[in-house]
């Protein structure tokens, strides 16, 4: 079990690395925000990882918490950027 959850972190990390990346390089806000989302879940992948290693599930309203938040905060960012181009 020590060796999945070592092989998982490291996946995690590698992949919010490479999504840090699309969030410096862009081009365009929306890629920046779809990037952040990614992070945002892969965060919460990592401590339900870690809630399965430990065998705390009791505290799972926290990651469902932390990617609901994400999710509606992404959804208003786009939301507005929509609105803006549609006034313009």
């Amino acid at each position: 079990m020590t060796t999945v959850v070592t092989v998982t972190f490291g996946l995690l990390a590698a992949a919010v690395l490479l999504a840090m990346g699309r969030l410096l390089r862009g081009p365009s806000t929306l890629d920046r925000i779809v990037a952040l989302e990614t992070i945002v879940v892969l965060i919460v992948a990592g401590v339900v990882t870690n809630m399965a290693m430990t065998g705390r599930s009791g505290e799972l309203a926290l990651p469902l918490t932390v990617a609901l938040v994400g999710f509606v905060g992404s959804l208003t960012v786009v939301r507005t950027i929509v609105e803006r181009r549609r006034h313009r």
